[in-house]
């Protein structure tokens, strides 16, 4: 009777630990529901899992489990689930019924196999109405980082995919305009101060971004430049303009030798450096006037520091200049900034003579080294100037314009700038002026002659 009481006892105890054991995805022996997993190209795969987890974890699953599902399929004496699925998304369903079987509570992390594995799961947790999968997946994406093929993907998918999804995209959602505002600001003053050389490299990265802030390409610009905007631009560009003139004068004041320093020649060369790249941001907020009349006046002064010297570094900073004065006559030959007619002669007098003996030097140095990287150069950088100056030029009175010509035929330069085209110009000008004055009458024709 003893006997027979323990092996009740012990029949009951394995029973009640068979009941209170979890149940295991694919244990056929307490499995009442098979999930028909199958795909158009053929693919049948049977699961064989619990209804309890099912109805429990899954909207899908309890709605075709329950009694007002009009009918029910029999497999392997189980009821029977059939699921259809592209071949792509049939992992996805697998790993999603497994999910079903673990406790989600946020003390793993590495369910999900990176970013992708996580969408595909995501979206047949959604198909399927499993919340606590969907939240998990959505704490997991909001907070990894993506590559740039999985943050298109993103954007493909999440899109249209419900409230409880959201969170994925804040990292994307456009930022409120102040927000913007103010970055733009901090980002402006850092680009345009001189920090340590160290710091040359998060500086131009600084500058690339503003550019690209106000930059109309396939998208509207960031930042629409207020007039706050263009005056906080207008002030920055000031200052620093400011202190590349001090140092303009530092190099004026001081022994011939002196400019040749490494350490001061590097300097200016990162001054010109940010005035090349403040001209880009101005042309493209349309606020040049300002910047050109600073360069118009400190021209001469620069001319002079960099005619001191014919060192290798001095002939690098040298390029810097003539690209940047590029810019600059380039706004005023082709009437983005309007000058006077003594500034307009100003500047060709000025930098006619200092580009035509600067490019065979620039051009030397770049024959001898074709692999320094310090003397990179646009190919068109010369041609485009050559046409600025014969802009600037016809643009003259015809006889600043005859002195100009006069001066270039005689040089030993000769060959650049070709003024050729200005020339032929001036000559046939020149010869039909006065029947073509004539026909407007004698009193335009002494108003002209004046």
């Amino acid at each position: 009777m003893k006997s027979q009481f323990l092996v009740l006892h012990a029949s009951k105890e394995a029973l009640d630990h068979k009941m209170e054991a979890p149940s295991r995805i694919g244990d056929r022996s307490t499995s009442d529901v098979v999930v028909r997993l199958r795909t158009l190209e053929g693919r049948d795969e049977w699961i064989y899992c619990h209804s309890n987890i099912l109805v429990e974890k899954s909207k899908y699953f309890a709605d075709r489990l329950s009694e007002s599902w009009p009918t029910c399929q029999i497999l392997d004496s189980r009821n029977c689930v059939e699921v259809y699925c592209q071949e792509s998304d049939f992992d996805h369903h697998v790993n999603v019924l497994r999910l079903l079987y673990v406790v989600i509570d946020g003390s793993v992390d590495d369910l999900w196999n990176g970013v992708k594995n996580a969408l595909g799961i995501l979206q047949v947790s959604i198909e399927l109405g499993c919340p606590q999968i969907v939240t998990a997946c959505v704490n997991y994406l909001e907070a990894v980082p993506w590559e740039e093929s999985e943050e298109e993907e993103i954007l493909r998918i999440i899109p249209g995919k419900g409230s409880e999804v959201e969170p994925i995209l804040a990292r994307l959602r456009p930022v409120n305009p102040s927000a913007i505002r103010g970055i733009f600001i901090s980002t402006l003053q850092f680009a345009t101060s001189s920090p340590p050389s160290l710091m040359n490299d998060l500086k131009t990265s600084a500058q690339e971004q503003l550019e690209y802030m106000v930059t109309e390409d396939d998208d509207s610009p960031l930042l629409i430049a207020c007039d706050d905007i263009k005056s906080e631009v207008k002030d920055c560009v000031r200052r620093l303009f400011s202190r590349f003139n001090n140092l303009l004068e530092a190099f004026l004041c001081e022994p011939i030798e002196s400019v040749d320093e490494a350490g001061k020649m590097k300097s200016f060369h990162s001054y010109l450096a940010d005035l090349s790249w403040a001209c880009q941001l101005l042309t493209k907020l349309e606020i040049m006037r300002e910047f050109v009349n600073s360069w118009v006046d400190a021209s001469g002064k620069i001319v002079k520091v960099m005619q001191s010297s014919a060192t290798v570094e001095t002939i690098e900073t040298k390029l810097k200049v003539v690209e940047v004065a590029a810019k600059i006559l380039e706004s005023i030959g082709y009437g983005t900034v309007i000058l006077p007619t003594a500034k307009r002669l100003h500047m060709v007098k000025i930098w006619l003579p200092f580009v035509r003996v600067a490019k065979p030097l620039i051009d030397s140095v770049m024959t001898n080294d074709e692999e320094s990287l310090a003397f990179k150069i646009d190919g068109e950088l010369w041609q485009s100037l050559e046409s600025t100056f014969v802009s600037i030029i016809l643009a003259l009175p015809s006889t600043d314009q005859a002195e100009i010509l006069t001066e270039w035929l005689g040089n030993e330069h000769v060959n650049y700038p070709d003024l050729t085209e200005a020339f032929e110009v001036w000559c046939y000008r020149s010869k039909v002026a006065k029947r073509r004055l004539a026909l407007l009458g004698g009193g335009h024709c002494m108003t002209s002659t004046q």
